[in-house]
């Protein structure tokens, strides 16, 4: 559960005496970091570049550490400003299921304000 994985942060952090450097603006920095190396991976690939590129499982792992960094820093960002993770999921899905009602939006990339009525 998140909780359970927001326990194991606690202590891998505490354990380090990391709290100190783990104040929401530092880490908010440090996710959109972790967010720019997964970006990394796809940088200049074609759609056929990315498609063998994830055909490798060593190329999944290490988008897998990626994203990893990025779940665990966004954890402790929430842990840390006192945000339900997942209570703030199911609102946001809740709030985009009203923005891009399937009738309008399936298929579509377009914008909310720029779906058809």
């Amino acid at each position: 559960t998140i909780d359970e994985l927001t326990a194991e942060i606690r202590a891998f952090r505490d354990a380090r005496d990391w709290k100190q450097f783990h104040n929401p603006k530092d880490l908010a920095i440090s996710i959109t970091l972790e967010a720019a190396e997964l970006l990394e991976h796809f940088q200049w690939k074609t759609p056929g570049e990315v498609e063998a590129f994830l055909a490798k499982e060593e190329n999944r792992g290490r988008l897998g550490e990626e994203m990893a960094d990025i779940l665990i820093l966004l954890v402790s960002l929430a842990d840390a400003v006192g945000v339900d993770l997942l209570q703030a999921a199911r609102a946001k899905l809740r709030e985009n299921a009203a923005k891009y009602p399937v009738d309008r939006a399936k298929g579509s990339a377009r914008k909310y304000d720029e779906l058809a009525s």
